[in-house]
């Protein structure tokens, strides 16, 4: 099977998770809260997408491979100037961005614990990520510059905070 169809039936469980578990749900706390849960319904999905898939293809294969430990010297790539590691540090920080943004959206948060959840689901997919696939690497890098990018998401949205209000008023 190739890795289209592999990434394909991925998103076919996302699509049937979507309308069993939340569409019904979210859409009976208005339009507003339908469009922003989906959208980062859809964000996460996208991510994981990145990060992870195929995810469902892989999990009877998750043991078949030696997990390899996280590198846990931060910018160690960057300082040793090995690959693309500026590339990978600013995509990993746009990555989260929206994350930072739209999950004050979906339920109310401060700054830390905004910061706390985005560090634990960059955490998530970096554990995550060896299991699934034996050619991928957790990297403290990749959880740091996820974290800025969760803070920075954060940011924009209290400089958007009076904007959204008058959209989406509470």
């Amino acid at each position: 099977m190739n890795n289209n169809m592999k990434v394909i039936i991925d998103f076919v469980v996302f699509s049937i998770l979507y309308k069993v578990f939340f569409f019904n749900r979210w859409r009976t706390k208005g339009k507003a809260k339908l469009v922003v849960n989906t959208l980062m319904y859809i964000y996460i999905s996208l991510v994981l997408y990145v990060t992870l898939m195929p995810i469902v293809i892989s999990l009877p294969f998750i043991f078949n491979h030696p997990y390899v430990s996280m590198n846990m010297i931060p910018f160690d790539d960057y300082f040793s100037g090995r690959g693309d590691a500026v590339r990978q540090i600013i995509l990993n920080v746009i990555m989260m961005l929206p994350f930072g943004f739209l999950l004050p959206l979906v339920k109310k948060q401060n700054l830390l614990s905004c910061l706390f959840w985005t560090f634990l689901f960059s955490l998530a997919i970096e554990l995550t990520q060896p299991m699934i696939n034996g050619f991928r690497a957790a990297d403290i890098t990749d959880l740091i510059t996820n974290t800025i990018g969760g803070l920075l998401g954060y940011l924009l949205y209290l400089v958007f905070k009076p904007l959204i209000n008058k959209i989406m008023p509470t």
